[in-house]
């Protein structure tokens, strides 16, 4: 509740309305702030989004994009001016992209309205909104966007990768090909902005769930071509290809250059405790000895109950190097077994293993009780 009252609170809707009135004499900012506020309590995020653009719609004097007209002019001069400190922008802006969405997706309204969505974007992410005009006009939407990883804000060249990823989330799937985003973000994997080269790589990794092979041909001919720096190139592969070395896959660990059959040795896992209770810490060690020169990353493997019966395994990294033949290199960790706000610790049976480059060790077991 914490997180959707400051991202989108009683007080950044009533500065909606102050911005409004200011640009619109007409609206009624106290009326609109008392209609919408009061709804607040009982909605998430996303609902609270929505709520506020119906807010705005009930209490603009005019509708469609003369509407938008009105909002876009209600825009702090930037948004460095708006106080906007990061790349992201602020949730007191998401009913404006929403606004768009709901109210100008029509044939004839697309290209001022993805106009609208693109300098909004910039005082927050659009891709949320993005999603509805792609999916009701993807052609002429796409063209839209290609056009975009040429602009000069960063915010909006991250915003063509970032609508057409295939797994966004906590957005809609957009009925498009797999693929089909792989011309935009191949215009955008050298670009000088981490905002943009992270969306690149959540891009491929959003399509790698599906379809390995194609993220790894698009890489290696992201490497040939060689418009990344290396440690640019380096590091958009790696998020690109963090699940699939999660889990474990050999053709990911192989292209980033960890061999899927690493020259090393495990001792058995040791266990300071195999009862514990949820809130205290699981601490455990093991010895890896290298038989042969070789990069290496470390995971541990956490399987647990859930509330509901089945099993849950969740991948963390514990270390990635480089080792040399004879070498040993002594691994420990404590790890907090806490409940946060997506995951929900059960009581039960408990396994543990070591990954190495993909390969699994033998499994610890231990158990946890409830608080």
């Amino acid at each position: 509740m914490a997180e959707k009252e400051h991202s989108l609170s009683e007080n950044r809707v009533r500065r909606i309305g102050r911005e409004v009135h200011a640009v619109c004499p007409q609206f009624d900012p106290e009326a609109f702030a008392r209609d919408v506020v009061g709804d607040l309590p009982r909605l998430g995020l996303k609902d609270r989004i929505a709520r506020t653009s119906q807010g705005l719609s009930t209490y603009l004097p005019v509708g469609g994009l003369q509407a938008v007209d009105i909002l876009l002019r209600s825009l702090p001069p930037s948004p460095e001016e708006a106080g906007i400190t990061n790349d992201f922008g602020f949730y007191i802006y998401a009913p404006h992209s929403r606004f768009v969405a709901e109210h100008c997706r029509t044939g004839e309204d697309l290209e001022r309205a993805l106009d609208a969505l693109r300098r909004l974007t910039s005082y927050f992410s659009a891709e949320d909104s993005m999603r509805f005009f792609i999916t009701d006009f993807p052609t002429k939407t796409f063209k839209v966007i290609e056009s975009w990883t040429g602009d000069p804000d960063h915010r909006v060249r991250r915003l063509a990768s970032e609508c057409t990823r295939p797994r966004l989330p906590w957005s809609a799937r957009i009925p498009v090909d797999l693929d089909a985003g792989v011309p935009i973000i191949g215009r955008l994997y050298g670009d000088d902005s981490r905002f943009v080269t992270q969306s690149v790589a959540n891009h491929l990794s959003d399509i790698a769930e599906d379809d390995l092979p194609l993220v790894l041909d698009i890489l290696g001919r992201w490497r040939a071509e060689g418009h990344a720096a290396e440690k640019e190139f380096g590091f958009i592969a790696r998020e690109a290809l963090a699940s699939r070395l999660k889990k474990g896959d050999a053709a990911a660990y192989d292209f980033l250059g960890y061999p899927s059959d690493p020259p090393v040795e495990l001792s058995p896992l040791r266990l300071e405790s195999n009862h514990l209770r949820i809130g205290e810490r699981l601490v455990f060690a093991v010895d890896l000895t290298a038989t042969g020169a070789a990069k290496l990353r470390v995971n541990y493997m956490l399987s647990s109950p859930t509330r509901t019966g089945k099993r849950r395994v969740k991948a963390y990294v514990l270390k990635t190097t480089a080792v040399q033949a004879g070498q040993t290199i002594k691994l420990s960790k404590q790890h907090a077994l806490t409940s946060t706000s997506t995951v929900t610790l059960a009581p039960g049976k408990y396994t543990l293993e070591i990954q190495v480059n993909g390969r699994p060790s033998a499994p610890a077991e231990f158990h946890v009780a409830d608080v």
